[in-house]
């Protein structure tokens, strides 16, 4: 078999990030990080369905003004969500005249955005795109498990779905470039637990570690940090230990950013932090920030995403999951 890994010979820039939020996010260890914050969490929207949209509409805005770039000079965006055939992305696209691909990878959405656009514009198709994604608490409770008005109690191995929408702008100015692509599989280990997110995901981003350090020249301590997003502490916890039986050790330099974004104690957030939007926002304002400036080199980001649906949830069917790998290193 040939090295899965796709290695960019003509790697595009991160030339800009945005990141909006609501306004538990904002109470976390990055609050003062995030471009936007919403006070309430409505975005003066009447739905939370519609207040998703707006968030990752000015969301990609804000990265379209902060690359010094025109709406007509975007070849492409790429953009998804958690909600039903990703609606908070279309109706947020349905505004903006540009070309526009929907991606589903569940929490790896982000990633998922990053390698496409890529490898999109290492094959000079375009120029230019824009990669978004988003997610919103509440309208992902009421979709996957219930009203807010129910009060369920929380089991501790559950996420906190970050209220947040992050997006790039990919192209050939910056300081940070992509220079790996590893596509993920679907990895499906019998887990149906709906509140434990971290245990289905993290066989998958054992995965496609296992299978990056295989065909790399670079061993984990290469890489200043390896980034997952997001499994939270059951998921970190069950990646590492399992890792490191297949002799892949990552624990001096691995983060989670189901763990950066919220106090877990403070902030009540369980495991963590989840959602399209959480990777999306902590790479957007704090990882990629910290690459331009020089604090970092080197990143490794693997997106990772339960691929369920609420139908399958309710047939308790068990969860497939997917990771997808992003190389990020200041140029």
């Amino acid at each position: 078999m040939k090295n899965p890994i796709i290695t960019l010979l003509n790697p595009p820039k991160i030339s800009a990030t945005y990141s909006v939020v609501g306004h538990k996010e904002a109470e976390g260890p990055l609050g003062n990080l995030f471009n936007e914050v919403c006070d309430n969490d409505k975005f003066e929207k009447e739905t939370w369905e519609q207040a998703e949209s707006e968030m990752q509409l000015r969301a990609i805005k804000g990265a379209i003004k902060s690359a010094g770039l025109q709406e007509t000079e975007i070849d492409l965006i790429l953009a998804g969500d958690l909600l039903n055939q990703c609606v908070g992305s279309n109706y947020a696209l349905s505004s903006i005249d540009l070309p526009f691909v929907g991606l589903y990878g569940a929490c790896s959405t982000c990633a998922l955005g990053l390698a496409i656009g890529s490898c999109l514009y290492n094959g000079k198709i375009l120029d230019t795109c824009i990669c978004a994604t988003s997610s919103h608490f509440c309208s992902s409770e009421r979709q996957f498990r219930f009203p807010l008005e129910y009060g369920g109690q929380r089991t501790p191995t559950s996420q906190w779905t970050t209220t947040g929408a992050g997006a790039f702008a990919l192209g050939k100015e910056g300081t940070v470039k992509i220079t790996e692509i590893l596509f993920g599989k679907a990895i499906d280990k019998g887990i149906t637990d709906i509140s434990n997110m971290g245990a289905a995901m993290a066989p998958s981003a054992i995965d496609t570690l296992k299978r990056y350090f295989q065909n790399s020249s670079h061993s984990p301590d290469y890489f200043d940090l390896i980034v997952t997003g997001d499994l939270g502490y059951e998921g970190s916890e069950i990646l590492k230990d399992l890792l490191l039986g297949e002799g892949v050790d990552i624990r001096k330099n691995h983060v989670d950013c189901g763990l950066m974004i919220f106090d877990r104690e403070g902030q009540d957030a369980h495991a963590g932090g989840s959602g399209c939007g959480c990777s999306a926002v902590v790479m957007a304002c704090d990882i990629i920030p910290n690459l331009e400036k020089g604090i970092l080199k080197d990143v490794l980001f693997v997106g990772t995403g339960a691929l369920m649906s609420p139908i399958s949830v309710f047939q308790g069917s068990s969860i497939p999951a997917i990771s997808h790998l992003v190389h990020l290193s200041r140029g």
